[in-house]
């Protein structure tokens, strides 16, 4: 993920949007689930026969918007159509089971609620019977009380009408609440003045007639889509291939995807339109709420079936992702040696720092970050695990040395990881020859090894500061005896 959404910025977001009450208003739907096996062919016709096992039912469209709202704990005021019938009050119940989830639904007498039946073996979807009634209209104007986003859903079911639309825009200028909108059709423009239209790749170019196939196709529809519209910004969704920001009078930005392995595509667009919500309540900008939107999706579409996503699960997410990137910056010495020094033709001041680091603390943290700030590029050299118990003695170390190369390279301070066996990292130094040679406030100049040779071919020592009250072997003090510092 990139720098704007960094696992800190990821934590602090989702305590922002703890408890923000966002209006989902637009078309609401029963989904069911039917599971079973199929172990034959029919003999009346060329289908598959499927012995169902169980159902499973959830609220979809809309439904399924709150329900992502409420699963990464934001409150969902609900204003929708439910029906008179038996498949409503299903929906109802469900609704009603959601705690965080607000009913401001309308029960027009002989309405119909819509179903939609998804007949499932092995992964797949076989079938889906859809079950739908003539539109009804809603009055929007209690969804819309005291929350901080609008977010309108349109599945051209007849809810998100021109009605609605006016509503919404009424109540936005009073509240100052933004508009999110997940669109349908082809006329963009009736949406009138909202803040964002949230198409997918086919949607975008059904509502343009252009191509959507490549960046350039794509910043080119989006222009298009802007100057077609009141509209102030449009972000499409590309699947696997990431995002699309478009803002007036700003180049188009394009965000990559994550790779994820892709289970149901069902509710994906859902839980887009809920993070991008709750990340615009929570006073992120557009960038954030779009890298907030891809994480959530990527990990909704590895479930089955219209599925939420929780704060845990974005958090695992994001730390899968940055311990990938931590094992790539741990480097074989031949490999490190090339990219230092191609790194030195670039221009770039190399740091250099070496130690055990076996429990990370946060004088650790403070130390490299310090160290980092000296230099373009730091690498940090860790003694292996047989160097460690020669210098800290039996039980060291604690972490054994990919954990501790792993833990090291998830820090944003450091670039490279490398080890060295040797008693010290004197030959080490002499093949990477950095510009800088870092080590901490309780050595003195003159006894930090390997100094001399750093300064013969015009580089520097620097000392970092350490913070007070830290280290390793007090930390496992700590643990073993349990005393506080």
């Amino acid at each position: 993920m990139s720098d704007t959404l960094d696992l800190g910025a990821l934590q602090s977001l989702l305590e922002r949007v703890r408890g923000l009450k966002i209006a989902c208003v637009g078309d609401l739907m029963l989904d069911r689930y039917v599971y079973g096996e199929v172990s034959r062919i029919s003999p009346e016709a060329p289908i598959p026969v499927l012995r169902a096992a169980r159902t499973v039912a959830m609220p979809g469209g809309i439904g399924n918007v709150a329900r992502n709202i409420a699963a990464l704990g934001g409150v969902a005021r609900l204003g929708a159509v439910v029906g008179d019938d038996a498949a409503g009050a299903e929906l109802t119940a469900l609704i009603a089971a959601e705690p965080r989830i607000e009913d401001a639904l309308t029960r027009p007498a002989q309405a119909a609620t819509i179903v939609k039946t998804r007949f499932v073996s092995a992964g797949q979807q076989l079938l889906r019977l859809d079950d739908e009634a003539a539109p009804v209209s809603i009055d929007s104007s209690d969804a819309f009380t005291g929350a901080s986003v609008y977010l309108l859903s349109d599945y051209a079911k007849g809810v998100v009408g021109d009605e609605l639309i006016a509503s919404a825009l009424t109540a936005a200028q009073t509240s100052g609440a933004p508009i999110v909108v997940d669109p349908k059709g082809r006329d963009f423009a009736r949406y009138g003045a909202v803040d964002v239209i949230k198409p997918n790749g086919s949607e975008l170019a059904g509502a343009t007639g252009l191509q959507v196939g490549t960046d350039a196709e794509v910043e080119t529809a989006l222009e298009a889509l802007l100057a077609a519209t009141t509209a102030k910004a449009v972000i499409v969704t590309r699947a696997g291939k990431g995002m699309s920001l478009a803002r007036r009078g700003q180049p188009v930005k394009h965000f990559p995807g994550r790779a994820r392995e892709v289970f149901d595509v069902s509710g994906a667009g859902d839980t887009c339109l809920a993070a991008i919500g709750l990340a615009l309540g929570a006073g992120a900008p557009l960038e954030t709420a779009v890298e907030f939107a891809i994480l959530a999706s990527g990990v909704v579409v590895g479930k089955a079936g219209t599925a939420v996503v929780t704060p845990a699960e974005l958090i695992e997410a994001e730390l899968g992702q940055h311990a990938t990137a931590a094992v790539a910056k741990v480097t074989p010495l031949d490999e490190l040696a090339a990219e230092v020094e191609a790194w030195r033709r670039q221009g770039l001041k190399v740091g250099f720092t070496n130690g055990c680091f076996d429990i990370l603390h946060r004088g650790h943290v403070a130390y490299l970050a310090q160290a980092r700030s000296w230099c373009d590029r730091l690498v940090v050299a860790l003694n292996t695990d047989a160097s460690v118990r020669r210098l800290k003695g039996e039980g060291r170390p604690v972490n054994d040395l990919d954990s501790r190369a792993v833990v090291i390279g998830g820090l944003a301070s450091v670039d490279r990881v490398t080890s060295f066996d040797d008693p010290t990292p004197v030959a080490l130094i002499e093949r990477l020859r950095p510009d800088v040679l870092i080590k901490g406030s309780d050595y003195t100049r003159e006894g930090v090894v390997g100094g001399d040779l750093v300064e013969s071919w015009g580089g520097e020592v620097r000392l970092a500061d350490f913070k007070d009250g830290y280290s390793t072997t007090r930390t496992i003090e700590k643990m073993t005896t349990g005393s506080q510092q």
